[in-house]
């Protein structure tokens, strides 16, 4: 009953279960009228192919719906601080939502604590915060520094140690502490150098350059467990040099043993395909390829010059930059959106400007209600001001919004990438094929217009063709289980003689690959042990290991290509010197 009084029914048919018939280009979609409703809004990052067919006022009629639902579900963040006001006063600053009292974990655990008991808790878990907001603010430090693992230890250890406990001074940071972190990093380094012969490893090169001509290249090592920092080389004095640069890989790798080395990471910074050109005359079984993080950086740096996304980009900087410079506006801007921001920060000028387009969208309804009130134009940051009366006529134009829309849907695929690879994530194994899904979503989004399709597809083959992609992606694909069991993956076909290719490179003689052709078969058809409840339960869950000697141990010359850990991003969860510290 319920389904048959959303008024979009009359844009449908219903068919049998949940699917329904649109009545414009007959596709038939799963998920009844919700997922008609994306398919007709044909709104960005909903997963729901575009109604290239629908009239332009049956379009706009289904988005008011949508917005009309986001922003009642919006509703509710907005009160939320009233709950915390009617506790005791001058413990709680009342212009900022405390979401942590709906969320604590003690309120989580004890669903029966009482009202004072919440706002005793919610005091002291303000207090404590705030002390460590000071200690960030005071120190400089990087507030990625909170993401890090051994911040929410640190956390949990003091927390055990009760009240009047006094942390360690300076001097024993230096002294004592320095000295018996070292010694444990060396112990784990010496199990870490035997895993390198056992599964390979990858020499992860980045830079640190400044305006005075000064060059710093860091090595750092990664493996399936963990991520070390080898040396960091002052490279000022030949940093040109190409000859020179050469040699200092040559060196690198003969340290760590060119037999260990699978895959050698540069940064943008360094002559990649001078210095990548070198390596491989040399070594024969070593794979070369820039930073993953660093293609995708370029190629959405790319679409922000794409003429008329620059334009847009231009024109949302005009309105947040006139609300943030002034205090009175910003904060009367936050009445209408429930005190979310419309701007969004990210570790590049690139993906901060897709990610403040997806906040100004977002709140594209309420800014409209914002620059068309009463108390707008009697605001004294808006009075006779040009840049107000261009805000208001950006805000207004119908085709800007479209812009914006645009933008979000050919970005949010590549921001996705950037997340998957950059948060320390097993991603080699997953990069050709979350490259794959990105172009494709281009192209179901431009299936009406070819032109604009091609101009994002040809930026994103330049980087990922001709700089990013390398067989191994395609290897590490082919032995991803999530990958090779999926009936939806269309592309194994493509990627087996990539895989082929990297086995013969790999393991160069015929006593190397011996019986790998018979184990191909048992992993391509999941039989023997790849067919056991076990390993069919841990598909998409559990990266494969090889914890001991078996009939599969050639696969263990893959190393992280086999097991899908991360060859082609930065972890350092685990290294004893952080990215911070060599400016990653």
């Amino acid at each position: 009953m319920v389904r048959e009084k959303d008024v979009c029914w009359e844009y449908a048919d219903k068919l049998d279960g949940n699917k329904v018939r649109c009545k414009f280009c007959s596709r038939i979609l799963n998920g009844g009228i919700s997922r008609l409703k994306h398919h007709l809004s044909r709104l960005p990052s909903k997963g729901v192919n575009p109604c290239s067919k629908a009239r332009d006022d049956v379009t706009d009629r289904v988005r008011a719906i949508i917005a009309a639902k986001e922003e009642i579900r919006e509703i509710p963040l907005a009160k939320k601080p009233k709950l915390a006001e009617s506790c005791s006063p001058g413990s709680i600053l009342l212009n900022k939502p405390l979401l942590f009292v709906e969320t604590s974990p003690i309120a989580k655990v004890h669903p029966t604590m009482s009202h004072l008991d919440r706002c005793s808790f919610s005091s002291e878990q303000e207090n404590a915060e705030e002390s460590i907001a000071l200690f960030f603010f005071e120190n400089k430090l990087d507030f990625s520094v909170a993401r890090s693992s051994s911040y929410q230890l640190m956390i949990e250890a003091i927390g055990k140690c009760g009240s009047g406990f006094s942390g360690p001074s300076a001097e024993t940071l230096k002294s004592t502490w320095l000295e018996r972190i070292k010694s444990k990093i060396n112990l784990g380094l010496k199990d870490t150098e035997k895993e390198w012969g056992r599964t390979g490893c990858t020499i992860i090169a980045d830079t640190w350059t400044d305006n005075k001509s000064r060059a710093v290249v860091n090595f750092l090592v990664s493996s399936p467990s963990r991520t070390f920092f080898h040396k960091s080389v002052d490279a000022s004095s030949y940093f040109k040099n190409i000859k020179s640069l050469a040699d200092l890989f040559d060196s690198v790798i003969q340290e760590i043993g060119h037999e260990n080395v699978v895959q050698i990471i540069i940064d943008g910074a360094l002559s990649y395909p001078a210095v990548a050109s070198h390596i491989l005359q040399n070594y024969g079984t070593i794979f070369i390829s820039p930073c993953a993080s660093h293609c995708v950086n370029l190629i959405l740096d790319d679409f922000c010059k794409v003429d008329w996304v620059n334009r847009c980009i231009v024109q949302a900087q005009t309105i947040t930059r006139f609300v943030y410079n002034s205090t009175a506006l910003l904060d009367f801007m936050k009445k209408f959106t429930a005190g979310q921001d419309v701007i969004r920060t990210g570790t590049t000028k690139p993906v901060s400007n897709f990610l403040a387009l997806q906040a100004l969208f977002k709140q594209r309804t309420k800014l409209k209600l914002m620059v068309n009130s009463a108390e707008y134009s009697a605001t004294s940051a808006c009075v006779n001001k040009q840049q107000s009366i261009s805000c208001a006529a950006i805000l207004d134009d119908n085709e800007f919004w479209r812009a914006v829309e645009e933008c979000i849907a050919v970005s949010d695929p590549f921001l996705r990438i950037l997340r998957e690879v950059a948060d320390g994530k097993p991603a080699v194994g997953f990069i050709y094929e979350l490259m794959t899904k990105a172009k494709e979503s281009i192209r179901t989004y431009y299936i009406m217009d070819e032109s604009k399709c091609k101009t994002f597809l040809d930026i994103v083959d330049k980087k990922w063709h001709n700089q990013l992609h390398t067989s191994l992606h395609s290897a590490a694909a082919f032995l991803n289980p999530c990958i090779q069991y999926n009936p939806e993956v269309k592309f194994l076909a493509a990627i087996k003689e990539d895989f082929f290719n990297v086995l013969e490179k790999l393991l160069p003689t015929p006593d190397l690959r011996h019986n790998i052709t018979n184990q191909i078969l048992l992993f391509q058809r999941a039989t023997g042990m790849f067919g056991c409840n076990l390993a069919k339960e841990a598909r998409d869950t559990v990266s494969p290991e090889i914890e001991t000697p078996s009939p599969t141990q050639w696969l263990d010359r893959f190393g992280p290509a086999y097991d899908v850990s991360d060859l082609n991003t930065r972890q350092f969860s685990t290294a004893f010197f952080g990215a911070n510290d060599f400016g990653l």
